[in-house]
């Protein structure tokens, strides 16, 4: 297939690029200024600006760019540009493919598990209704902002991403550094529940979702796994401790509104993924955790 990525220079983009090409696929990516070669496409979602003809020849299109709401403090002007980010980009690729009609009929949208809020222990899967916090508000208005390339015949998926296990950033881009020196430990009670998947099935679960009959909101999760669980397992996997928790009210201070992403319990479960027939490569904590370690 020929793919078209938006937000390529990503914690995930990075990784899926080459896992596509590797797989036999056809990358082009969007960048923000002069493209360089056939493998780039220019353009400018803040202004509006995509030429509709780069993406005519195209399969698909994945669009994973947005502002990381976690690498800088949520203030008024920083959640502004957390959601004008993904509507941009969301609204300007899902216009431009509805006005082909030729075009790709594919567009796998990034979204986020925290499209729910903090629900406890509740088993949430797809049905459920979308939550009340800045991050389901987020949510709520990035996917709506599909509506064009939906009403228009594409094939829209809503990647609600979970803790994505990884090295090199992601969720745990601030943890890993504490548990390898044995600093690590449960934040705040540890008994919130974390939605995980590797960085490698998520990469591997993108490339199923381009052909598997699916689309709307799925779960991009293996399992949930209570906080402390998750430490623990990375901690067993580095051979390290992890007996140093971190408050909950330190973590409200140094982090602010996104400690709700850190603090909240998220017990989502891969309900449509598993429905499709995609089958995880790490299917449980420790061979994660495992998988984690080799990798650091």
């Amino acid at each position: 297939m020929q793919v078209v990525i938006a937000g390529s220079h990503g914690f995930i983009g990075s990784a899926l690029v080459p896992h596509l090409r590797d797989g036999g696929h056809d990358v082009r990516v969007l960048v923000r200024g002069p493209a360089q070669g056939r493998t780039q496409i220019s353009w400018d979602p803040d202004a509006g600006r995509l030429d509709p003809d780069a993406l005519a020849g195209a399969d698909a299109v994945i669009n994973l760019a947005g502002v990381n709401p976690g690498s800088r403090p949520l203030t008024t002007a920083r959640k502004r540009e957390v959601l004008s980010s993904r509507l941009n980009t969301t609204g300007l690729l899902s216009r431009t493919l509805a006005a082909l009609g030729d075009g790709p009929q594919v567009l796998l949208q990034a979204s986020g598990i925290g499209a729910y809020g903090s629900r406890g222990d509740d088993v949430l899967d797809e049905d459920e209704p979308i939550g009340t916090t800045f991050f389901a508000n987020v949510v709520r208005h990035w996917e709506a902002a599909t509506a064009p390339a939906q009403d228009a015949g594409v094939r829209v998926v809503h990647l609600r991403t979970g803790i994505v296990l990884g090295t090199g950033g992601g969720a745990l881009g601030r943890l890993l550094p504490l548990i390898r020196l044995g600093l690590g430990g449960r934040l705040g009670s540890g008994r919130q529940f974390w939605p995980w998947i590797t960085l490698l099935d998520h990469v591997r679960a993108t490339e199923h979702l381009l052909t598997a009959p699916v689309h709307g909101p799925v779960n991009v999760v293996t399992a949930p796994a209570r906080n402390a669980e998750v430490v623990a397992e990375l901690a067993r996997a580095m051979h390290r401790p992890a007996v140093v928790p971190v408050p909950a009210f330190a973590l409200r201070t140094l982090l602010g509104d996104f400690s709700s992403e850190v603090l909240g319990s998220i017990r989502a479960i891969p309900a449509v993924l598993d429905a499709s027939g995609f089958a995880p490569v790490h299917g449980t904590l420790p061979a994660a955790a495992r998988w984690v370690a080799q990798r650091d």
